[in-house]
């Protein structure tokens, strides 16, 4: 058996970290926000946000009792990136998907729901707000009726759901990846 060849095969440095980030954001041209309704734990809050910041989140509207990003927990999983995302609290989800919609974004709820479609089937084209429910609850019925489209994250384990922070991370690379296969990297 042949030992693998490293000599090529290396970290990347901080510099070639930020220039292949420039590279992608050249071939992103979709918008990207974010409802969070009544997630309540911090970590959870942190963990969005960081990918959301990840992921070029434009805005993010923290509705019902959502931990707010100035809550002294979030910065433990945030690292920072709370910073990076402007966002608003609206009482009401319903609200919340009002001032999406204004901005020109169209609303996908995450959620197992009886209309919900597939995440890889979903209607993931154009200027996207993803919505994202509690940890317990998911998706207020306000928030799902309010919704363009629902779609929901398949899985064949003995699970019966993500973590919220989880499934938006998997939702929000999905809607890249979407766009970037339009627009691959050279």
């Amino acid at each position: 058996m042949t030992a693998p060849r490293t000599d090529r095969r290396r970290q990347l440095r901080p510099t070639d970290v930020k220039r292949l980030n420039r590279d992608w954001r050249r071939r992103t041209h979709g918008r990207l926000a974010l409802i969070v309704e009544s997630v309540t734990q911090p970590f959870n809050t942190g963990s969005i946000l960081r990918s959301a910041a990840a992921f070029g989140v434009e805005h993010l509207w923290l509705a019902g009792n959502a931990t707010l990003p100035t809550h002294r927990n979030v910065g433990k999983t945030a690292l920072g990136t709370e910073r990076l995302v402007p966002w608003d609290q609206t009482p009401a989800a319903a609200d919340a998907v009002a001032a999406a919609r204004a901005d020109g974004f169209r609303v996908v709820a995450l959620e197992l729901a009886t209309d919900a479609v597939p995440l890889h089937a979903a209607p993931l084209d154009g200027d996207i707000c993803l919505a994202v429910g509690g940890e317990d609850h998911g998706c207020s019925p306000a928030l799902l009726a309010a919704a363009d489209a629902v779609a929901y994250i398949p899985q064949i384990g003995r699970v019966g759901s993500l973590n919220v922070a989880v499934a938006t991370a998997v939702a929000l690379a999905e809607i890249r990846r979407r766009e970037w296969a339009t627009n691959p990297a050279p």
